[in-house]
């Protein structure tokens, strides 16, 4: 595997990781609050388990990125890569914000392309 490459899924993983703090840690705070678009303290209160169960899955995928790095796995790599992709693209349908799949889903397709193409 390249460096390239590895540095590409190696950075997915620490987005993921930092949704992560995100979700689990920082979900009521201002920053969690700004960085969701959550339309109030008290929403965000209301909604803080699900979003650390969310953070939860976040950590799931960021953990088998590495691990997938680490055993330098393919098929563990294709995997985690279309689930990272999977939910960037379902979480821009769902909240209509684009945004979404810029930051979670094309880094992800770009790696793929590196690991099916041995870049």
């Amino acid at each position: 595997m390249s460096t390239i490459t590895i540095f590409l899924i190696a950075f997915i993983a620490l987005e993921h990781f930092y949704f992560v703090v995100l979700e689990m840690f920082l979900w009521t705070t201002p920053k969690g609050i700004k960085t969701f678009g959550l339309k109030s303290k008290q929403f965000a209160e209301d909604t803080k388990v699900l979003a650390a169960n969310q953070g939860l899955y976040n950590g799931f995928l960021a953990a088998g990125l590495v691990l997938a790095i680490l055993t330098e796995h393919k098929n563990s790599l294709l995997f985690f890569l279309i689930c990272v992709t999977i939910a960037g693209i379902y979480g821009s349908y769902s909240t209509k914000q684009i945004k979404l799949f810029l930051v979670q889903s094309v880094p992800a397709i770009i790696a793929l392309v590196f690991v099916l193409f041995r870049i």
